[in-house]
């Protein structure tokens, strides 16, 4: 376990961006420069916080090195592996930044983005990235048409209309997630969970690459049939939901 100090700084971070890390050895380095070369001309304080899902390759070895290096990167390596979800999880909770980026560390979600996703912020209080309009170009049809037959299925069962809610290339107020209970499978709902507690999502479309280096993790069964259980489960949670405005109040104020 890790001291407490370990993630305590006086230092007020404006932005975080958050990755889950399984067997991304190949990845990190071009990812941790990519992200850095992203945010600097922004001139605002950053970190980077990257969760490593008990990679059985160099990918801490690696994580170890980079810090040493690059003090905006913090790392967290799990016990066991727990899977994206947890991995995002333990990565959010560990976040100091006014906002949270989410996105993967195999290098298909593209930092140099991450500008525009931000500037989203100004118009909502999440901002989901869609890869609906780049995918043509960098995935196969069955990654293709898995994609959207899932996000077709969610978004009816759901009632909602994002057009790719399987990507976790997000932005979002630290806010948004102050009192979400998250869960195994949660990453694919977010912006639903994030809209349920009374937030304004937003999409812009982003770009995707193919995967260089690596093993992708999730595949049609994950897209199309594992996460069933947890739709169904979310459309309870939004339907029973308790909802209510305060009109008036009299009395000393609670707490706020």
């Amino acid at each position: 376990m890790w001291p407490s100090e370990f993630w305590m700084s006086t230092t007020e971070i404006e932005i975080s961006v958050v990755l889950p890390c399984h067997n991304e050895q190949d990845n990190l380095q071009p990812l941790v420069a990519a992200i850095c070369a992203a945010l600097d001309p922004l001139r605002q304080s950053f970190e980077i916080v990257i969760t490593d899902d008990s990679s059985s390759d160099g990918s801490w070895a690696l994580l170890q090195r980079i810090a040493a290096a690059e003090p905006r990167l913090r790392a967290q390596r799990f016990a066991r592996q727990c899977g994206q979800s947890a991995a995002l999880w333990a990565g959010m909770k560990a976040a100091r930044g006014k906002v949270i980026v989410t996105l993967d560390a195999d290098l298909q979600n593209d930092p140099a983005d991450l500008p525009k996703l931000l500037a989203g912020l100004q118009k909502a209080d999440c901002v989901c990235g869609s890869r609906v309009a780049a995918r043509s170009h960098g995935d196969n049809f069955i990654r293709i048409a898995s994609s959207k037959i899932a996000n077709g299925v969610r978004n009816k069962l759901s009632g909602e209309t994002i057009s790719d809610a399987g990507c976790c290339y997000r932005a979002f107020k630290r806010a948004c997630i102050a009192d979400i209970k998250f869960f195994n499978g949660a990453h694919r709902f977010l912006p639903t969970l994030i809209k349920m507690e009374g937030f304004t999502v937003t999409e812009v479309a982003i770009s995707h690459h193919p995967r260089m280096a690596g093993e992708a993790h999730y595949g049609v069964w994950n897209r199309l049939f594992k996460s069933f259980g947890d739709l169904l489960a979310v459309r309870w949670m939004k339907k029973r939901m308790i909802r209510y405005q305060i009109a008036e109040r009299v009395g000393p104020p609670g707490p706020a």
